[in-house]
Formats: C-alpha cells, structure tokens, sequence
C-alpha cells in the first residue's frame, strides 16, 4: 500500500521521518518496517530512541536506543506484510484462573477464565487474543466487589483478537480486578490450539487424547489471553476430566475432588511465563519414574502398555537436569519434570514449562526395534527441549523477532549435553553435517532472511521456524563459544539468565552478558551475524617468502548463484589456520574485520598444506587457489587432515561448483581422495554431495553413468563394512554402514540390493529379524527393485506395526519404488486414514526423492492444494511439503510454474519457502547448463 509512496520520498532525515509517521498515521512498527524495505533514511548513522518507532506498540523499553543505519542495512525478504498490531498496552494481566472442561465424545469444551489485570491509562476498551473461541460472556469486577458486564464484545478473525467494550472505564491502576469470561471452543483436528490426538484403546478401538500445541500464537484457540510472550503472567489451572483419565499441566496437582462424574483436579500456581508455555493433556497413559541428582521429580509418559519404551527418555532427561543446572549456575526452577509422547503431533517436540510434549518417535525406544540413528535422536531431542527450560521459559525473547534466542541456543546446547552424556556418539562431529552444513546450504540463497528478522502476523512466525533460527543460530553460537572459549561463555550465559529471569531479552543483551564475562567485542562481532543476511566466503592467495607463508584474505557476500553481493557486505570474522605441522592444533587466531587481511605464517615450507577454518568451527565458506587445494589432497587421502577439515575441504568445494566459481569436474576429482575414508561424518558429507549431483543428473541422459561413479566410490566402504555388526564397533560405525548400504542401493548396486531381498525375506517369514539400525536401507532397497508384490507386504508390515518409528521407516521408504501406478497409490496412502497428518507430507515427500516421482508428487500436491490447505492451515509442515516438491527441478519452465501456481493460489505461511524454492530451481538449471557435458566427459572417461 506504501511501496509507491516511499519510493517517491527519497531518502529522509529521521525528523522528516518521525514527521512522516504522524502526518501518514502510521503505526510505529509498520513505519520501521516499510523504511527497512525501502531504504528511505539518510546514510549517516544515526542513533534514534526506539520511543519514535515503538511508542504505538510498546515492543521495546522506550530507553532502548537502536542504530537505525545498521537495521536499515538488513537485507530483508521481499514477501509481502501483512498488517499487524501487537496488543494495546492499556491493559495488562499478571495472572490467570483458568478452568476447562473437555469433553471427548463431542471434541468441544467448556471453559471459565479470570483475568486479573493491571489498568495503565484510563479506557473503556480491552483489546486482547481470541480465535475459534465462542465468548458467551465477559465482565469486569472490581476490587470494589462491583461487577461491569462488556456492552460489546467485537471478534476479529482476520486480527485474531476479542474487544471487550465496556459502558464506563476502567480504574486505573494495579491490581484492580479481573475480567471473567466463560467461553467453548472445539477439541480440533489441526494439531494447535486445543487439539484432540487420536490413539488406540485397550479394547481395540479408536480413542483419543486432549492436547494443547500454543506456541506460536496458539494460546488464543484455547482461552482468550495476552497472547505474546512479553506479556508474561502467572497461571492457576482446573481441569475436570472422566475418572478414568491421566490429566497433566505444567505444575504438580495441588488438589482432587469429585463433582459427579467428573474429576476435578487443580493445578499449583506456575511460575510467571508466557502464554505459548502453558500445557494441557488429557488422556490414557503409563509412566515411568525417577529423581536427578538435584531431586527433580521425572516422569515420561507413554501409551498405555509401553512405559518400558520411556526407560531411555528418563535416562536422558535425569542426567540432563543436572547438568545444566550446573552449566547454567541455576537450578531447575520447578518441582516436577514431565515428558510425554503423543501419538498425533506436527513439530518433533514442544518445550512447555514442565510438560514437555514428544512426537512419539522423538521420544519412545523399543530396545528391538529402535535403531541407533533414532536413539541418538531422541537424546538431542530431548537435551534441546529441557535446555529451553531455562534459555526460552525462564527467560523468554521480547518478541518472534529473537525467536532465535530460544532455537539457536537450545539447538546448540543440546550437542553439548549429549557429548557430556554420551561420549561415544562424538557428537559435535555429527553437528557439522546435520547442522551448520544445513545452515549454509539455505544462507546462501538471495531468500534466505536475517538471523534476526522483523516478524509480525503469526503466519509469517510460522516460516521462521527454519534452518535459519535454529541451524544458523546454533552455528554462529559454536564459532561464538569457540572465540571466547568455554569458561567465558558460562559465565556469560549465567549471567544472562540470572539478570532476565522470569522476563524477557533482547539479542542484545545476550550479547551485553557475554562481552562483560569475556571483555571481548561480543556484541560488536556477532551482529555482523545476525543482523545481516548471508555469510561469508574468505577467498585465499598464498605466496612463498623464505620459509614464511604469507595469506592473503578477501570476504565477501558468498551467494548461492555466483553473483557479486551489491551491498558489499562484512562480517567480523575469527579467523582461525592450522597446518601441517600440527593438524590438530590452531596455529594462528585472529579477528578479520576489514575486507582484505594479511597473515604471515613462520616457518612453513612451501611444500606444506594450510588449511583454514580447522574444525570447521567459523561460519564461512573457503575458497583456495588450485595450488593451494592440491597440497591439501595427499593429506585428504591419507587421512592426516582431521575428519572435520577433510569434511569442510570438500563441502566448500562442492559450494563452490554449484555457485559457478569452480567446475563439476574438480569435486568428483577430489572425491577420489576419499576412496579409502572410514569416518562416518565424513562420508555424511560425500553422500549428502552425491545425493544433490544425484538429484541433478537425475535429469541428463547419462545418469547410470553417475550412478556407476558412485558405486565405484563407495565399494570399499561397503565391503570393509559388510551387512553385519562387527564385535564391538563403535557407534560410528554402525550408524555408517546404514548410510553406506542406503546409497549403494541408491545407486542401483546389484549386490547389495540382492542382498536387501535376503535379508528381507528372512524378515518377513521370520527366519532372522532385520536389525533396527538395516531396516531403512533395506526397505529403500526391495522397493526401488520391486512391484506389486512387495509394495503389499511393506503394506502389511505397516498395518502390523505397533511402533511409530517403524511405521514411518516403511511409509517414507515407499516413494523409492519406481512403477508409476505404484508411486501414485503412495500418494494415494498418504493422503489415507492410515497415515497421520503428522506423517502424511513425509510419505509425499519420499515420492519426489526420483524425478518420475517428483512430477507425480507436484501434480498431486497441485490436484490436493486445497485440501491440504485445510489440513494444516500454513502450519511449517506445508511449508516443508512445498520446499521438497519444488525445489528439485532444473528448468526456467518449471521456475515459472512453480511461481505461477502459488501466485494463482496464495498459501499462508509458505511464502518465503516458496521463492527459496523458485530460487533454487533456477540455480540447478544454471548449473546443469554451466556443466552438463563436461560432466559427462568426465564420467565417460573415468567408467
């Protein structure tokens, strides 16, 4: 709506802006934001109290001071706004009495509220959160004892909110009453808000559970409220459920009664939080028990008959408690702990304060069946829900804008408890492949976002659920905690925590806590990271003087297509070098916060290898001379550069080739050097490369060419490791052969899909159980060999199943199977009562891994839109769906389909998705036209 009037005003003067904002009657935030969109301030950096910008919102003390230059520098997302207001700051509640009544027959409930509020300035309007809840009454009542019923009560779907008009005004003040509502609502189907969850009962038939989802912006589906996570209360909470069911919330029950067929049971106060923590679940359940060494009261819940598979969670969760009790210098502020798995449930897992809900698979182990991959899982899953506990609950983002407060920080502390609970898994190996590559692969793209990026209407909070928030936090939190090392960084983290307990915080200061522990330019580093979109790529010349090896470094902006960045972006960056005389250790620190650096290495010859970034710790691509790669090579092939060096060496290089700075040609060259590599995480990073040319050439007439290059690489590997466990091996290991054994199958290998056909058909009639850790490769492998037969008895090993993570092994193995009648009956299953929503977009997904299936998979999406619009309502589920249908194709055509079709039918909350989606088609046709016959030269002369 303003677009065309910002353009037309130049660049402003913060005075002409402010005068601006009064004569447009524009909102604070909506101004900030059109003026980041538009560029319209003037270039010198000016420092502006954030009053001018905020007073109409209150999203930020008015002392906070902001640097408008830098925030106008952010690189944002072109995505449509949409209008948004936070809450009015007139009225405010400090607690709540709630009381629901569900009723599980009918999937609706009854509800009771009081609202005790604080009255700032003088009003007759109450302006709050309220969606999909029919309020029958509402009124005031006084500390006086006089009672005011609403004269309206206004509901706005669009804004999401209830405005109470009132005939008089309020008195001003604290404490001066509450507002009652009694209100119902519907136990829906959507997995938010107040949802049921459907499971099956003792007696064989379906039944189901009460559950609540809040976080986001879900609070408002179940009782009206304040729903942001500024605006933190304290919460009573009554629930009166049948006899016969298990009735949780955040606290300990602090009484039971009867009142006819109902129990009543009232919860203990909790402790003040924000809305989106509150947690209700009504249902049948088992549980096991036990107390950390702090005397914290654990319990995780499972379905009625399995508490034996909640025996690895208790482990986990007991060992947990304590150590981050220690690690942050606070203990865990209440007096119970409880995980419980739910059968029906979108996200992985949800941090509610003390009810911590689980997907069933990120939870529940089956010592039979559970693989080692998914047991490893479940404990990161777990140490990053607790450490939310504290980072996200205790202390809470001012708003979604820091989300990544919460994600990052709780995505990188989750690798440090396991690597302190469990040594064996080396974890932060792991961290590289599953996280901080993830990162880069996204922030590279033109549509990636900020770190910290402005977010107002829930369905844009939604899309910043991503790679970005938690896999870029987390990556920028390690190279932080590795510049200021551990101690430092605890002290810091303490610090913070202890200062913003029970309220909320800005990025800012996070960073306050950790430069006053470390004396280091924290704040100054790290929001080149976080305000700014992107990363850097250091481009390194060597040359010889003497004995002394002289770096030459350049940063700029790497971008995904290969362009220059326009914006000339820097970042502060800790450089870090290693060399050949000690490959395990740094030999030169330093910050790089110009665009060129020198640095002078004593006493290398010239016929050692340099490496940069080692451990693959700094958040940055690297890119070396030829002379300077081919030195590194011997040291790749005999393994002397660390796993994590050898990793990084070629993930950049293959980051190179897709944005044009390299050919095709050098990756498969420097993969050779791995030929006789053993590391798992490594081989992560080789599949996961293999995996994307896969996917390219999957569109060339030369693809078994591919495939026979792959086979080649990885035959080795697979022969040292074999089908069955060796005596002893590490985990490593085991999680390696089922990575191996997956993509040589993949890759159409006879031998080992011959042997998927044995294995799986002593499974089938008994004979020998297939090992949980070969179940995923082996199904993947039967199926893309066979037909109508095999897809029946997968079929019926579905229905058999009575673990989850083994129904999903076999509905996400079905896509590999490459009859197209069968493909489009998957699709067909998928969308069946037999597959939970939750699961229903990862069964899809499995078809579009092959490019007959991936056509398949986008028409189907295109022919169900609308149904699978109402089923999950843009929740990031949709989003993933819409990410992983699109964004493997490789030609302009198909670029402009994918933009047309979602041009022509707007999806709330993929927006952003959608053009990274676009984004990368177009970036594979670019490559595949860049290099498509010289990779075929390649393989043709090296069969």
């Amino acid at each position: 709506m303003y677009s065309r009037l910002f353009r037309a005003c130049g660049r402003r003067s913060v005075s002409q802006v402010v005068s601006l904002q009064k004569e447009k009657g524009l909102s604070g935030k909506c101004l900030l934001q059109l003026l980041q969109e538009h560029r319209c301030l003037t270039a010198a950096t000016v420092k502006v109290s954030k009053k001018f910008f905020y007073a109409a919102s209150s999203t930020s003390p008015a002392t906070s001071t902001t640097n408008v230059e830098e925030v106008v520098k952010q690189k944002m997302p072109s995505a449509e706004k949409k209008p948004f207001r936070r809450l009015p700051t007139d009225v405010r509640p400090y607690h709540y009495d709630i009381s629901l009544t569900p009723d599980l027959a009918k999937f609706t409930f009854n509800g009771e509220e009081r609202v005790h509020i604080d009255v700032k300035n003088c009003t007759h309007t109450v302006v709050l959160n309220s969606l999909d809840i029919d309020i029958k009454s509402a009124e005031f009542h006084g500390n006086d004892g006089s009672t005011m019923a609403a004269a309206q009560i206004h509901l706005s779907n669009a804004d999401e909110t209830a405005t109470l008009v009132f005939p008089q005004q309020l008195p001003v003040g604290e404490k001066v009453g509450f507002i009652s509502f009694v209100f119902t609502g519907e136990i829906n189907d959507k997995m938010k808000g107040f949802y049921r969850s459907k499971y099956t009962g003792a007696n064989g038939e379906d039944q189901y559970a009460a559950v609540t989802q809040f976080e986001a912006t879900d609070a408002r589906h179940c009782f009206p409220c304040w729903d942001e996570p500024a605006l933190k209360a304290t919460f009573d909470i009554t629930l009166a459920v049948p006899q016969d069911r298990v009735a949780l919330s955040n606290m300990p029950v602090k009484s039971e009664s009867m009142e006819g067929e109902f129990r009543v049971l009232k919860f203990e106060k909790t402790p003040i939080m924000s809305t989106y923590l509150v947690a209700v679940v009504v249902g049948e359940y088992d549980y096991v028990e036990g107390k950390s060494s702090d005397g914290v009261l654990v319990r995780v819940y499972t379905p009625k008959g399995k508490k034996e598979q909640g025996e690895f969670a208790l482990e986990v969760a007991t060992k947990v408690l304590p150590y981050y009790n220690t690690y942050f210098g606070i203990a865990y502020p209440l007096p119970k702990m409880d995980l419980i798995a739910i059968a029906d449930f979108s996200a992985g897992a949800m941090e509610n304060w003390g009810l911590v809900t689980y997907r069933e698979t990120c939870l529940l182990v089956d010592p039979q069946n559970t693989s080692a991959v998914r047991k490893q899982w479940i404990a990161l899953v777990v140490g990053h829900e607790l450490a939310h506990q504290w980072f996200g609950n205790l202390v809470t983002m001012e708003w979604w804008t820091h989300l990544w407060l919460n994600e990052g920080y709780a995505s990188f502390v989750e690798f440090l408890c396991v690597a302190h609970i469990f040594p064996e898994y080396d974890i932060w190996t792991q961290f590289v492949t599953d996280t901080y590559i993830k990162a880069l692969e996204l922030d590279g793209l033109k549509n990636s976002h900020p770190i910290e990026v402005p977010v107002g209407h829930p369905s844009e909070i939604d899309e910043i659920f991503d790679d970005i928030s938690y896999n870029k936090g987390a990556s920028v939190i390690r190279m932080l905690h590795s510049y200021i090392g551990d101690e430092d960084f605890r002290k810091g983290m303490s610090l913070y925590l202890k200062r913003h307990s029970y309220s909320n915080a800005l990025t800012e200061d996070l960073w306050a806590a950790l430069e006053e522990a470390s004396s280091k330019p924290v704040g100054a580093v790290m929001s080149t990271w976080t305000k700014q979109q992107g990363f850097p790529v250091l481009k390194v010349d060597q040359r010889q003087q003497g004995n002394d090896r002289i770096l030459s470094l350049s940063q700029e902006r790497f971008l995904a297509d290969g362009s220059k960045d326009e914006e000339k972006s820097l970042w502060m960056i800790p450089v870090s070098v290693s060399t050949s005389a000690a490959p395990h250790e740094v030999a030169v620190s330093t910050m790089m916060d110009q665009a060129t650096k020198e640095i002078v290495l004593k006493d290398v010859p010239q016929s050692a290898w340099v490496k940069i970034n080692p451990g693959t710790i700094g958040f940055y691509r690297t890119r070396y001379s030829t002379e300077a790669l081919s030195l590194l090579l011997p040291a790749v092939k005999n393994r002397s550069l660390p796993p994590l060096d050898r990793l990084g060496l070629l993930d950049d290089l293959f980051a190179m080739v897709q944005a044009g700075h390299a050919s095709t040609v050098e990756v498969l060259r420097l993969m050779h050097a791995f030929q006789a590599e053993d590391n798992y995480t490594v081989w992560s990073s080789i599949v996961n490369s293999l995996g994307k040319l896969g996917v390219l050439l999957s569109h060339v007439d030369y693809e078994d060419s591919f495939k026979a290059f792959g086979r080649s690489l990885m035959k080795d590997i697979g022969n040292k490791l074999g089908w069955d466990p060796k005596p002893n091996e590490s985990h490593l290991d085991t999680l390696l052969r089922s990575l191996v054994l997956g993509r040589l199958a993949a890759l159409n290998d006879q031998d080992t899909i011959e042997q998927a056909k044995k294995c799986f058909e002593a499974h089938v009639t008994g004979t020998k159980v297939l090992s949980a850790d070969l179940r995923s490769p082996v199904y993947r492998a039967v199926l893309s060999a066979g037909g109508a037969e095999t897809f029946a008895t997968m079929l019926k090993l579905y229905r058999e199943a009575d673990l989850h993570e083994e129904k999903d092994r076999i509905s996400r193995a079905l896509g590999a199977i490459k009859d197209e009648g069968l493909l489009k009956r998957v699709l067909e299953f998928a969308m069946s009562d037999e597959v939970r929503a939750q699961d229903t977009v990862f069964v899809i997904m499995s078809v579009a891994m092959t490019y007959k299936g991936r056509i398949l998979a986008w028409q189907f999406f295109k022919d169900n839109w609308k149904v699978l619009m109402d089923r999950y309502e843009g929740g990031f589920l949709l989003s993933r769906l819409v990410k992983f249908t699109t964004e493997d194709f490789a030609t302009e055509e198909s670029a402009l389909e994918v933009e047309q079709f979602f041009a022509d039918h707007p999806t709330p909350g993929t927006e952003r998705t959608v053009q990274q989606s676009v984004e990368t088609i177009r970036l594979n046709a670019a490559w595949l036209a860049r290099d498509r016959e010289a990779i075929k030269s390649y393989l043709q002369s090296h069969p």
